[in-house]
């Protein structure tokens, strides 16, 4: 059996799974597969008996939804002719379906108890066919578009008869879930004129037209209910964003289940117990209370994915060197998929090796990929940035990480202050001061990094990043000589029209950089553009049109402003794709992006060729593009 080699398209051999469910003796998945000749993802809903061991398809479909009594399946299905999404129903037996709603924008989907009703949950906007009118911000928001006046839209569905028998709307951003016959409503909270700022809800108890506040201006959201409790995420009140989620159960009355000290990423109720994931340190776990919290499923892995019903939960894990499979943890961990396992093992992935370092007053979590090196090899090495700031590395798969280590690069990857997996007061210490200490962490882990591993070359150091980790190349390439190459994606470089530009901006670069930004001089300090001239290395920038997160604006700034110069800085702006294309871009996106990622660092770390023509790049040594 021959190996596969690692390059711009071997993504496309995985099989990726998602939102995984389970109800009695089935499970249901989403998988999901590259169609590189079509560009596109074909996505298809799995059905497996636990008993049997029995796997039936239905192909066209996602978001899996088993029935209460465990007889029946919803699912979605995008209708491409008519561009809406349809709802359809199918007996779990034998997969005969039926539609029972077709609606433009579909978001949610959950059964009722009685295994007849279902919730949806989409939204609708003004659809004027010339332009887009609204009266309130973020006027468009990533992945989703402009607003154009949306509402947030609850259907509920008679499965049997096939018809609507209730609708009702709510501002948008809301979210709802069955609570018993009623619906719990998150609405976000509103003072005065100003926007909702997203960490502040007010949460209703919804029937037959009537409602009850039950909460006002908390920050947690009702994620579960077993027909008699809430289950909440969240905090009694936020100050920011940045602050960590925690867990708490309402029959009446307001329980704590989880008071930190740690994040809690997603949470399910069962039977009384409260099954939730956890980051630590690199890691997400599984945790489990039953009047207590105790770890359940811990190790050096990343949890993606949770759902429990009596006792038996099913998770999506994945490692550093596998794409996530389906595992089943009935008390004992038991894997029930194995899609990418004989890709694996021809591919040969990389193992990370840990290391902590002293940075000022913190101690600091690193890792590096060492490539395959001849005794005394010195070889290049490229530094990763993760998002956020309150994003995480660790123990999960990265693909271009493997993908330079297989070419030869030490990559080098940390979790300076501001990452998640630690304490709050961590993660807040990144706030009005981003850019400074943060940065010095990351410069004393790759200091430390050099100590262990003395073949890496200290005059061949790449850095990159996407979100915050573009700011932070950005960044590093105005603060340090370190540095030699940079790729900087969906970054930021100017705060102040990040503030004003962003869908997030009004409320979360006041949180990272600071109040007052008309007036606060970090808008300026911290903003790479204002430190541009100190640029010595060349530099290849990577936008998407449609990311309105971190808006081309940033990069096209930092582009012209390098150019005016006379830096050597490239720009490509991929057409399509929201603030995470470098996932959710199209297969045929996806590859053009690997390739320019890693012909970049080629040229500029091993090669020393001066320019970057992009098109022959795409094109290759056979004049066409691939």
């Amino acid at each position: 059996m021959s190996n596969i080699e690692w390059n711009e398209k071997t993504f496309s051999r995985f099989a990726y799974l998602g939102d995984p469910r389970i109800k009695g003796d089935f499970i249901a998945y989403t998988l999901t597969k590259v169609n590189m000749d079509d560009n596109k993802y074909e996505s298809t809903v799995v059905v497996e008996n636990l008993k049997t061991g029995a796997r039936r398809f239905v192909e066209n479909a996602s978001m899996p939804r088993i029935s209460p009594d465990g007889k029946k399946l919803a699912f979605t299905r995008f209708n491409e002719d008519k561009k809406a999404t349809e709802i359809w129903v199918a007996e779990l037996e034998t997969l005969s379906s039926k539609r029972v709603l077709t609606a433009k924008n579909v978001r949610s989907i959950g059964w009722n108890d009685d295994s007849r009703r279902i919730l949806a949950v989409g939204f609708k906007r003004n659809d004027d066919e010339d332009f887009v009118f609204d009266s309130d911000v973020p006027y468009w928001f990533d992945n989703m578009g402009f607003l154009d006046g949306e509402k947030t839209t609850f259907w509920i569905i008679d499965t049997e008869g096939e018809e609507i028998i209730e609708e009702f709307e709510k501002p948008r951003f809301s979210s709802g879930i069955w609570h018993g016959d009623s619906i719990v409503v998150n609405v976000p909270h509103r003072e005065g004129p100003k926007p909702a700022l997203f960490r502040l809800w007010d949460i209703y108890l919804w029937k037959d037209g009537n409602e009850e506040r039950l909460f006002e201006r908390v920050s947690f959201e009702a994620v579960d209910s077993d027909g008699k409790r809430l289950l909440l995420r969240g905090k009694r009140e936020k100050r920011y964003l940045s602050e960590h989620e925690w867990l708490y159960l309402w029959d009446g009355e307001l329980k704590p289940v989880y008071e930190g000290p740690l994040d809690v990423y997603s949470a399910k109720l069962d039977g009384g117990k409260v099954y939730f994931l956890v980051p630590d340190a690199g890691r997400v776990n599984l945790y489990l209370w039953d009047g207590k919290v105790e770890p359940a499923v811990v190790g050096d892995h990343w949890i993606y994915g949770l759902d429990v019903d009596n006792g038996k939960a099913v998770l999506l894990i994945m490692t550093a060197t596998r794409i996530g499979e389906l595992y089943l943890y009935d008390g004992e961990l038991k894997q029930l998929t194995d899609y990418n396992g004989p890709i694996f093992v021809r591919l040969k992935p990389f193992e990370p090796r840990h290391f902590r370092f002293k940075s000022k007053d913190l101690e600091i979590d690193g890792w590096y990929l060492k490539p395959e090196l001849e005794e005394d090899e010195k070889a290049p090495v490229i530094v990763f940035v993760h998002g956020g700031p309150k994003g995480m590395y660790g123990h999960r798969f990265v693909y271009e990480m493997q993908l330079m280590a297989s070419r030869g690069y030490y990559v080098v990857f940390v979790n300076p202050r501001g990452s998640d997996g630690y304490t709050e007061d961590f993660a807040l210490r990144v706030l009005e001061r981003t850019g400074l200490e943060d940065f010095e962490d990351i410069m004393a882990g790759i200091e430390e990094f050099f100590r262990l591993e003395p073949q890496a070359d200290r005059e061949r150091v790449g850095i990159t990043g996407i979100s915050y980790g573009g700011y932070m190349t950005n960044w590093a390439l105005t603060q340090s000589s370190l540095f030699k190459a940079g790729i900087s994606e969906n970054g930021i470089s100017y705060w102040l029209t990040s503030y004003a530009f962003s869908d997030i901006g009004l409320w979360y670069d006041v949180e990272v950089i600071g109040p007052n930004p008309l007036e606060n001089e970090n808008y300026r300090k911290l903003s790479p553009l204002f430190h541009a001239k100190n640029v010595k290395a060349p530099i290849l920038i990577i936008h998407s049109l449609e990311d309105y997160r971190c808006p081309l604006d940033q990069s096209l700034m930092f582009y012209n402003v390098l150019k005016d110069l006379g830096k050597e800085a490239y720009l490509a702006v991929f057409k399509k794709g929201p603030h995470g294309h470098s996932i959710r871009g199209s297969p045929k996106h996806r590859s053009k992006r690997y390739k320019l990622f890693a012909e970049f660092f080629e040229r500029k770390l091993k090669k020393y060729e001066e320019g970057f023509d992009i098109k022959k790049v795409l094109q290759g040594d056979s004049g066409e593009e691939k």
